[in-house]
């Protein structure tokens, strides 16, 4: 499942505006940090670096499971530590789940556990249905983590990770009252931030008979109103893109999750996403698994080796 291709095809890098700040040194001025022979001419186009403090990169991954197919989430892993983002968050579906057996999720949570420790920078949990497809399985997240929704503030962005399983088999999703008054809160607390990503499991406006309002998405929703922000999501193991209420909206893919992997064209491929946090917003670019290699993908003998 090596298959690490950058994809630079129409839909496959999503641009959210990258200009150079009015702000920006002229292109002749050497900042401070950088040491050159600069004249009036020189063999480059400017000395504007794109190493703004406020600017980060972190990396999304998306479902892993529902029909797993070993081997990807692990050269995932792999290929994300070749390119050293700063953290890495997770949409849900981290172990196959559906069952009431301890035994069984507990073998399954060890074995991802040990995959995901082999990543050399944070990674945030998201819970997914298969995650927590029932009741035992929700009490046992809450042992192993504590909390199955919460928020961080990187860099003056704000990351508020939902649970839409919360309780798990209420209708296609569900947040709870409790959830839906934390999250307006949070929101509240932190309404300065540059911007918000909103990170949950389930793709909630993609559910024609759902009851936004009844099932808790709507208050939370509502709360995001007036700021700038992005929300991430999984589940359909389809990638799209939407515009809602005037913000992007992402439903991703799969990072080893069941898939036709028939493409581009109807969103099934394996990838995760790079986002770029600027000053203008999030740029983000799909990385599909099959691009991304390591430094000994070709490696020579010296020919004058011994001469």
């Amino acid at each position: 499942m090596k298959r690490f291709c950058l994809a630079v095809s129409v839909g496959l890098i999503l641009v959210a505006a990258a200009t150079v700040s009015s702000t920006a040194p002229p292109a002749n001025k050497t900042p401070r940090h950088v040491s050159i022979d600069s004249g009036p001419r020189n063999p480059w186009t400017n000395l504007q670096f794109n190493d703004r403090r406020e600017n980060f990169q972190f990396v999304i991954v998306t479902d892993r499971t529902g029909g797993r197919r070993p081997g990807v989430f692990r050269n995932a892993v792999d290929q994300i530590n070749l390119l050293q983002p700063e953290f890495v968050v997770s949409v849900g579906d981290l172990i196959e789940g559906y069952t009431e057996d301890p035994g069984q999720w507990a073998l399954e949570w060890s074995e991802f556990e040990t995959t995901v420790d082999r990543l050399e920078m944070p990674f945030f949990f998201c819970a997914g249905n298969h995650d927590i497809s029932n009741l035992p399985m929700s009490r046992d997240w809450t042992r192993r983590f504590r909390r199955s929704y919460y928020h961080f503030v990187y860099h003056d962005c704000l990351f508020l990770v939902l649970n839409s399983e919360d309780p798990p088999k209420q209708g296609d999703f569900h947040f709870s009252q409790a959830q839906r008054d934390w999250a307006t809160e949070v929101l509240k607390k932190n309404r300065d931030v540059r911007w918000t990503f909103v990170v949950t499991h389930k793709p909630t406006w993609t559910y024609p008979n759902a009851d936004l309002a009844k099932q808790g998405w709507a208050q939370i929703e509502n709360a995001l109103a007036g700021r700038k922000y992005t929300v991430f999501t999984g589940h359909k193991h389809a990638y799209a893109r939407f515009i809602r209420r005037g913000q992007e909206y992402y439903m991703l893919a799969t990072t080893g999750g069941s898939s036709t992997l028939s493409g581009v064209p109807e969103g099934r491929f394996d990838h995760f996403v790079w986002v770029t946090m600027t000053e203008k917003g999030p740029v983000l670019a799909n990385l599909l698994l099959d691009g991304v290699k390591s430094k000994t993908l070709r490696t020579l003998a010296d020919p004058s080796a011994g001469k």
